[in-house]
């Protein structure tokens, strides 16, 4: 796959420090000599090519709420469609299997500590699964910014 310039420079400048504003897209346009509509295309392009898999700002989550890792123990005969129903539940926004008796491993988000628990409780409840649940002890910054050698991949 070739990337031009534009799309290069897109990935090297954005990965980190997204503009937060009210037109993300036109900030980064004019930053690059591009319309939005150009960066939209571009990033829309770069997704469907999987070269991005998200665009978007990730937040200091202990800022805008509460989270919480949780794990279920699901029968492997039963894993499509206990991880179908984890990702239903509102604030859950990433949801993985692991070679571990607890396999579906997810990541739950609320307003607050009492509606997180609320939700949790009515997703145990339903499941009818043993959950554990793993409040954050001590946060980590992992920066997943990349320096990308261009010359390299070509």
């Amino acid at each position: 796959m070739t990337l031009d310039a534009a799309d290069r420079q897109l990935i090297d400048s954005y990965q980190r420090n997204l503009p937060v504003c009210e037109r993300p897209y036109e900030e980064i346009a004019r930053s690059l000599g591009l319309t939005e509509a150009e960066v939209i295309h571009r990033l829309s392009a770069l997704q469907e090519k999987q070269v991005l898999s998200r665009v978007g700002p990730v937040f200091e989550h202990s800022q805008a709420g509460a989270s919480l890792l949780a794990a279920v123990a699901a029968p492997e005969a039963q894993m499509d469609l206990v991880a179908a129903r984890i990702n239903r539940a509102p604030g859950v926004n990433h949801n993985y299997a692991r070679e571990h008796t607890y396999n579906l491993w997810f990541v739950m988000t609320a307003p607050d500590h009492e509606l997180l628990d609320e939700h949790l409780d009515e997703l145990e409840h339903e499941l009818r699964l043993p959950m554990l649940r793993l409040p954050m002890v001590e946060g980590y910054h992992i920066d997943l910014g990349f320096d990308i050698d261009w010359e390299a991949l070509s």
